[in-house]
């Protein structure tokens, strides 16, 4: 069990920074049944907490107590901890010398006094809102240590489950708070109950303070990573936990929802009944995920953490290794912090500029094979492209069935033909990639507010050898995974039917410029990320994201792994709602040339080719072939083979004539330059919607390649 370390500071930011939950109770009614407070009020053990939560505010805005709260119409969650435990917080405080003696009148005022309470009350309860699937019961948590409950607590925190090895009966919170083993999953009429033998009270310690602690007391663990990041100058960018100007902003309502979102165009279906808005981001936090070797591989490597020199052995051993690009120029001087230092090169490829959680580092949702119904029985390979702090580079996260795990840049040999079932069907010992040790006793999930840290069972760098079959590989990138902002901020894939969470309405420029690699160029844009959980859409994760209005928006787009000829390629899915719109790329922002013309996304791929044409697959390779040779010679694609209805899932993307990949830009990209795409409406309507879902980078020895034509996955 890890040690729970509580700072000074820490608390402070709590009294006045925390609990900003804008909770509406005055829809909310009064129980004369038994509610969660007047459970916990009937039972002596739950007393001290009862007690805090009276003294508590729902916000810093309200008036209302948590307890109010809890007698009120609801789907809450309650970890509820004994006195028992509550005094042993106490004492944790006194060992901590924050206090003088475990007593509630030790504390020496009251901003102290009520920063603690807080911790106590506010981190023990998540509230579902209307939703009664987000009352969490023991048998409605995630199977898979260290994932993360959906859903917030009060304290803007989120849950993980952790259960021992061997011990099915036991129940970590946050990896070191124990539930008790009989008295859990005790209903109420607003929600549910769960004793707790410990208070939940994370860190809040930030990732420069958690690697910080690491090196001053030479924890055994992840030390030469926080030496090497120390020394590189990244503590000043890994102390980051959110943007305080829109925090500000948001707090004063300068940041506003999209009401009555379904008034402006479209003619989407799967709104939340009852909330009509796409709702702003509350907050925009900064997150970061490390991927770290551990202590202990190095020191088979013969490199001792602690030695005075050990950042000179490890740089020794990268370059004995080859664990770089051999084209390019590095210094080896003592000057780590360079951007053109070796050390410095090789450290930042560990880093993805997003906390990423345990259960997220890939999503499976609705690839063949997979249902939501079974969510730890995988199928197919999933993967995900992601930009890697430092020098702009690809790093490949990727899990499927006979993976049994999830692995960085796992490169395997696949059942892709057309009579394949897309499985992986081996892997070369060179191409296995870095296991990600998500239940190591190292892995930081829960102790870091702004960051994730994964040990990792083999050395990761960007080598001739990563990049080469990088960019052998067709980079099917969703929308959504071009924007850490989303990511960190638990908006892509959230787990939950909640409107706010459904319908994300992301500021226009002009209010507050929220993502760092999409402009909206005009006023009359709107952009919302559609969540599609649960519901059944043939979408890339299921997820897609449009803009309303005379749109014109741009986005910043990842970078080729090498210089070589690539196919730029947009999916589209045809409904009336669609409106047409000229794409635009190139390197060059705000000169961006055409490319092709407009794209009528009311138009599905039969459309396109002609309906007098069958393009439905016949199980005939030559004829299917010659099928797809000829859409190509259009300019379009079928949609891919890797994603079904949830509903139905003999039906495939590639199956639904409404999905088309679009062919826009063929031509020679640069891993060094950054490249752009603008999707501009062609219309005078402002109630048209821009679709959006994937991009690809397909390289020219996939899409023409003689001897192995490209796949359908």
């Amino acid at each position: 069990m890890r040690k729970v370390l509580v700072s000074l500071s820490a608390l402070l930011v709590l009294a006045f920074s925390s609990c900003t939950e804008n909770i509406d109770t005055s829809a909310r009614y009064v129980f004369k049944e038994r509610t969660i407070a007047g459970y916990l009020e009937t039972h002596e053990v739950y007393s001290e907490y009862v007690e805090l939560m009276k003294h508590v505010p729902i916000s810093i805005v309200s008036n209302s107590t948590v307890y109010q709260l809890m007698t009120a119409r609801g789907n809450f969650t309650v970890f509820a901890p004994t006195n028992e435990a509550i005094h042993e917080y106490l004492q944790e405080l006194v060992d901590n010398e924050l206090i003088s003696s475990p007593s509630w009148d030790a504390f020496p005022d009251s901003a102290k006094l009520d920063s603690i309470r807080k911790v106590i009350v506010m981190n023990s309860i998540i509230d579902g809102g209307d939703l009664s699937e987000q009352v969490y019961y023991t048998s409605s948590f995630p199977a898979q240590n260290n994932a993360e409950l959906p859903i917030s607590t009060l304290n803007d925190h989120k849950i993980t489950i952790y259960s021992p090895e061997n011990q099915p009966d036991s129940l970590y919170v946050n990896g070191a708070c124990p539930m008790d083993v009989y008295n859990r999953d005790i209903p109420a009429i607003n929600g549910v109950v769960h004793m707790m033998q410990k208070v939940i009270a994370p860190n809040d310690l930030t990732a420069t303070r958690y690697l910080q602690d690491i090196i001053e007391n030479k924890k055994e663990g992840f030390l030469l990573m926080a030496r090497v990041l120390q020394a590189c100058g990244l503590f000043d960018t890994l102390s980051a936990i959110r943007d305080e100007v829109y925090e500000t902003k948001y707090q004063r309502g300068q940041i506003p929802d999209m009401k009555n979102y379904q008034d402006k165009g479209g003619g989407d279906k799967s709104a939340t009944a009852g909330d009509p808005d796409a709702h702003a981001p509350e907050h925009r936090k900064y997150g970061f995920t490390i991927f770290a070797e551990t202590d202990e591989y190095w020191r088979s490597q013969g490199i001792d953490p602690t030695a005075p020199d050990a950042l000179q052995q490890l740089q020794q051993w990268i370059l004995e290794h080859n664990m770089y690009l051999s084209d390019n120029t590095y210094t080896t001087d003592e000057k780590y912090d360079s951007p053109n230092h070796l050390l410095y090169y090789w450290v930042t490829y560990h880093i993805l500029p997003m906390r990423i959680p345990a259960n997220k580092l890939v999503y499976h949702c609705n690839e063949v094979g997979y249902s939501l119904s079974n969510p730890y029985r995988y199928s197919i390979p999933v993967f995900e492209w992601y930009c890697t702090m430092g020098a702009r580079r690809l790093l490949k996260i990727f899990e499927s069935k006979e993976s049994n795990g999830v692995y960085l840049n796992r490169f395997p040999n696949l059942d892709n033909g057309r009579k394949g079932n897309g499985h992986e069907l081996s892997c070369d010992l060179d191409k296995v990639g870095s296991y990600i040790d998500r239940e190591n006793e190292l892995t930081v999930v829960n102790d870091i507010v702004n960051a994730c840290i994964y040990p990792i069972d083999a050395p990761l760098a960007y080598t001739d050898e990563v990049r080469n079959n990088l960019g052998k590989e067709r980079i099917r990138i969703d929308l959504f995974a071009m924007f850490p902002e989303a990511i960190t901020n638990g908006m892509r894939r959230a787990d939950s039917m909640e409107g706010k969470h459904q319908h994300v309405y992301i500021p226009q420029d002009g209010v507050y410029k929220y993502f760092d690699n999409m402009s909206i160029l005009n006023e009359e844009t709107h952009f919302i990320h559609y969540n599609g959980y649960r519901i059944n859409w043939a979408n890339y994760c299921q997820d897609e994201d449009k803009a309303f209005g005379r749109f014109d928006i741009r986005f910043t787009l990842p970078p080729v792994p090498k210089t070589g000829t690539y196919e730029v390629r947009y999916k589209t899915l045809a409904t009336s709602a669609r409106g047409v719109v000229q794409t635009y790329f190139g390197s060059d922002p705000e000169n961006l040339p055409v490319t092709g013309i407009p794209i009528d996304m009311t138009k599905g791929i039969l459309v396109l080719y002609g309906e007098s044409n069958n393009i439905d697959d016949t199980g005939d390779e030559e004829i299917d072939a010659e099928v797809d040779h000829k859409l190509r010679n259009h300019n379009v694609m079928k949609s891919a083979r890797h994603e079904v209805h949830e509903s139905n899932s003999s039906l495939t993307a590639r199956d639904d004539t409404r999905c088309t990949r679009h062919l826009l830009w063929r031509g020679t990209l640069d891993p060094n330059k950054t490249y752009y795409l603008r999707f501009k409406s062609v219309l005078d309507s402002d109630r048209k919607e821009l679709y959006l879902d994937y991009i690809e980078f397909c390289p020219k020895e996939i899409y023409d390649n003689p001897a192995v034509p490209e796949d359908v996955w």
